[in-house]
């Protein structure tokens, strides 16, 4: 049976009242709440024992990430009618790069095709989904697994973005 409920990972009364589950599932959520550790604990006391947690947190690049805050608060922050000065130049780039991609692999022109691509969003919707999402906080793959190991986890999985721009990937059992 399913049901569905709206509430937030920073409430921890409402999280207690859903109850132990044996797969809790947070794919690149915990670090756009402005309080990520305290996402993370609260996400805790939701795993079985024996249960999984699969969490997918934005790697900590240094200077990058830095940057990226600054343009995700920026563009936050703008009149709504200025994000476009700040969405262009990263589209451009983008788009500089996925077609380059794009002619290596021997399928040029496909950033113009109208189909989705990788997540399932056009190019467009994709960037200003990226560059608007904020809060924005990242960590390095040790301080993750360093969080969960006291509160009684072991990691099973772990896949790293490479130092580069997106998501490391844990998966942890209880």
């Amino acid at each position: 049976m399913w049901r569905i409920t709206e509430g937030s990972v920073l409430d921890a009364d409402f999280l207690e009242q859903l109850g132990h589950f044996d797969v809790v599932f947070s794919w690149g959520v915990l670090h756009h709440t402005g309080a990520m550790r305290r996402a993370m604990r609260n996400l805790a006391p939701l795993v079985n024992l024996q249960g999984k947690l699969f969490v997918a947190i934005y790697n900590d690049q240094g200077t990058a990430s830095k940057l990226w805050h600054v343009v995700k608060h920026s563009y936050n922050r703008a009149p709504r009618v200025l994000r476009f000065t700040i969405l262009l130049p990263i589209a451009i780039y983008t788009a500089i790069g996925l077609s380059v991609s794009d002619l290596i692999g021997r399928r040029p022109l496909r950033i113009l095709s109208p189909q989705p691509q990788g997540r399932g969003m056009s190019i467009w919707t994709d960037i200003v989904d990226w560059v608007g999402g904020y809060p924005f906080e990242v960590a390095k793959p040790e301080q993750i697994i360093d969080f969960y190991l006291p509160l009684g986890f072991s990691l099973v999985r772990l896949k790293t973005c490479g130092g580069k721009c997106g998501c490391n990937e844990f998966v942890f059992t209880r």
